[in-house]
This record gives C-alpha cells, sequence and structure tokens, in this order.
C-alpha cells in the first residue's frame, strides 16, 4: 500500500450521492450511474476524461457496465477493494496510488447499494460454512451483530466500558444527522430512554447500537494535485492512506486469537501514521466507521487517540460532540446518516475540509476517516 510518494500527491476534486432511504425505486446501476455523475459534475470534469475506477468486491455494478452506461473514456486501471466495510477508504487509496504511480489521470470510486429494500446476505441457509463461520453459526451467531456483541461483551468486561459508552457514540451521530437534512435520521432526535429501553438485537447490543439499512449510493474523483487546481473546489489532499489485516485474523470473530480486542485498525494505524507529517493529535475530525457502537472505541484505541481500554471513557463529557475533543461522523455516520458500506464517511470527511459541512468544525485541516473494524480494514488521512 502507499508509501511516502503517495503524500500529498493527489486530491479529491468531486463528491457525489443520490438521496437516501428505506426503499429507492431505481436500481443499483442506475443509483451507482447517478452518483458517479454528480460527483463528476461537482468536480467540473467530463465522464470521458475518466479512465479509473475503483469500489468494493461486493459492488454489483461492474466496470463495463459503468462505463457503457456513462460514456466513460479509455481505463487504464481498475480495482475492487473487499471486506465489506473494511474497503471504503481503500478504493481511494487504490486510486491515489495509481495516480501518483502514472497510470491514470481521473479516477472515480463508488459505492451501490440496495440494502434497505434487498436482501440479507447472511438470512439464506448455507449448506456448507467457511472457516471460521463452521465455528460459530451453528451455536448461534448467524448475524454481524451476533459475532460483535461477543466482542462487546469482552471489551465490557475487560475494561469496564458501559452502555452509556455506547450511548455517547449512537447519540453524537444522531445529534449531528439532526442537522443534517440528506440523513435518514433527520427529524428524529435520540434521548437516553429511547436508547435504554429499545429491544435488544443481540446483548448487550440493542436497536440504536446497529447501522442502518439503506438504499443508495456515493462517489468521489480523485486527480493528481496539480490537476486538482483547476477543478470547481478546494481540493481535499490524500495525505496518507493504509490498509491493515494484522497476522492471524479472523473477520468479525477474532475470538480465539492471542488479543482479540487488538484489530485491523491497530495494524492500518501503524502504516498511517509512519507515512504522515500528523499524529492522533493533530486530527480536527473524525469520520469513525460505525456499523455497530462498539467498532468506535475500538478504532479510538486502534487509531491512538487514547490507550489501550480508554475507547470507552473517551467518549465521556462531549468529547465526539462537536466542540469536544473529537468531534465525529458529522454528517450522521452509518448510525444515524446512511449506511452504504462507510463510504458516506469519505464524502463527509470532503465536505469537512472543504468548509460546507452541515455540522462544520471551525477551521477544520486534518480529517481521519477509517473503514471497518474487526475486517480487514483501511483508513485515509485527508488534508487541505
Amino acid at each position: 500500500m502507499p508509501g511516502p510518494g503517495l503524500k500529498d500527491a493527489t486530491a479529491i476534486v468531486g463528491i457525489g450521492q443520490t438521496p437516501f432511504a428505506r426503499r429507492l425505486p431505481e436500481d443499483e446501476r442506475t443509483l451507482a450511474c447517478r452518483a458517479v455523475l454528480a460527483a463528476l459534475d461537482d468536480a467540473g470534469m467530463a465522464p470521458g476524461e475518466v479512465d479509473a475506477l475503483a469500489s468494493y468486491t461486493m459492488e454489483e455494478t461492474d466496470e463495463v457496465e459503468l462505463a457503457k452506461a456513462l460514456g466513460l473514456g479509455d481505463l487504464t486501471f481498475f480495482s475492487k477493494a473487499g471486506y465489506g466495510g473494511g474497503g471504503s477508504c481503500a478504493t481511494v487509496a487504490h486510486l491515489a496510488t495509481a495516480i501518483a504511480a502514472g497510470q491514470a489521470t481521473v479516477g472515480v470510486a463508488w459505492r451501490s447499494r440496495k440494502r434497505g429494500s434487498g436482501p440479507r446476505p447472511w438470512t439464506g441457509a448455507t449448506a456448507q460454512l467457511p472457516t471460521p463461520a463452521q465455528w460459530t453459526r451453528p451455536f448461534g451467531l448467524l448475524r454481524p451483530v451476533d459475532e460483535i456483541a461477543v466482542l462487546a461483551r469482552r471489551y465490557m468486561h475487560e475494561y469496564g466500558a458501559t452502555r452509556d459508552h455506547l450511548f455517547n457514540v449512537a447519540l453524537a451521530c444522531r445529534n449531528r444527522a439532526n442537522q443534517n437534512p440528506a440523513a435518514i435520521m433527520y427529524d428524529r432526535p435520540l434521548t437516553r430512554e429511547m436508547y435504554m429501553t429499545s429491544r435488544w438485537i443481540s446483548e448487550p447490543l440493542c436497536l440504536y447500537d446497529n447501522c442502518l439499512e439503506t438504499d443508495g449510493a456515493l462517489a468521489c474523483v480523485v486527480v493528481s494535485r496539480e490537476r486538482a487546481r483547476d477543478c470547481r473546489h478546494r481540493p481535499v489532499l490524500v495525505h496518507a492512506a493504509a490498509q491493515g489485516l494484522p497476522a492471524q485474523h479472523h473477520g468479525m470473530v477474532n475470538y480465539w486469537n492471542d488479543d482479540p480486542l487488538s484489530g485491523p485498525s491497530w495494524a492500518a494505524a501503524r502504516h498511517l501514521w509512519k507515512h504522515a507529517d500528523l499524529t492522533p493529535a493533530d486530527v480536527d475530525v473524525a469520520q469513525i466507521y460505525d456499523a455497530f457502537t462498539p467498532l468506535v472505541p475500538l478504532s479510538l484505541e486502534g487509531y491512538g487517540f487514547c490507550g489501550r481500554g480508554e475507547g470507552g471513557a473517551f467518549t465521556e463529557g462531549g468529547a465526539l460532540e462537536t466542540g469536544g475533543r473529537l468531534p465525529l461522523n458529522t454528517a450522521g455516520g452509518g448510525l444515524s446518516e446512511a449506511y452504504v458500506h462507510g463510504f458516506n464517511l469519505i464524502t463527509e470527511g470532503v465536505r469537512q475540509l472543504r468548509g460546507t459541512s452541515t455540522a462544520q468544525v471551525p477551521g477544520a485541516a486534518a480529517c481521519l476517516v477509517t473503514a471497518g473494524e474487526c475486517v480487514p480494514t483501511s483508513a485515509l488521512l485527508l488534508t487541505n
């Protein structure tokens, strides 16, 4: 993955998205096309200028369909990042690396999903299960929330984290969504009583510890730093990028490792900070992957904002709110804006550094964006 040669060599110059909803009438390809066209328009670029694409291995719309539908030029680079939500930042990192290496000039990363109205991948019966699922699903760990619930219980037991700490995460995301008209939960405030009395989904995780199920698509445009000067908006530089897959990792169910609570974010963070001129103390705002609330304190520790076991306590005193120590997921995140495999965290990071967020952090100059913790992951450090 990217090393010193990537630093500030490329920039995100366009972002686009469709509306978010529980059910949208368009198919995933149509949504993808609309998001990409919106991102190109935002950058002031034509489809024929695009020569690189990057998305997720789980993306249903492939490069051929997108290129034909939009009238893209000859593609000289295309890639896909694996592991669901762990791949979001990697899509931008792949494009940045290709552009910095001269393999492409204009890259588009995107994600389109119909998760709100579509099937859940874990609901179907499976005759043959891959490792490690053959050791977990027969005992009732059928869904991602079940798998993360076990890690959450371990974390609470070892370090004294509480449901109030998880509520702090959910509340910060909801409060920011209440400022964002594009968010699913824009007009639905959250209170502690609502949180504490909501139904269990998988103990100790309740309804509000889980991300939304959303239809929608997002995209962004990446070009060289030099070319970015000619685009419509202030460039947002890709200062550093990383992927992380630690030794002996088992996605989502890291239970039999020596240290199950030291996940992929630790591996990604080591590489990210090694190739950055900044430290965690220099980050003004963070967009941290929040498919489930416990992933946030685990990521806060992994990326160095606090010590081991201190992620829960870090959330106290409004630390994640606007004006706090680390304003978090300022459009609402996966918990309250939309869940599109974390791509909305990238676009919100861009808005923060442009100064156009609905919950703008004054003077924001550095934003950390992370992909999923507990799966092979990726991260971006964006600056302006």
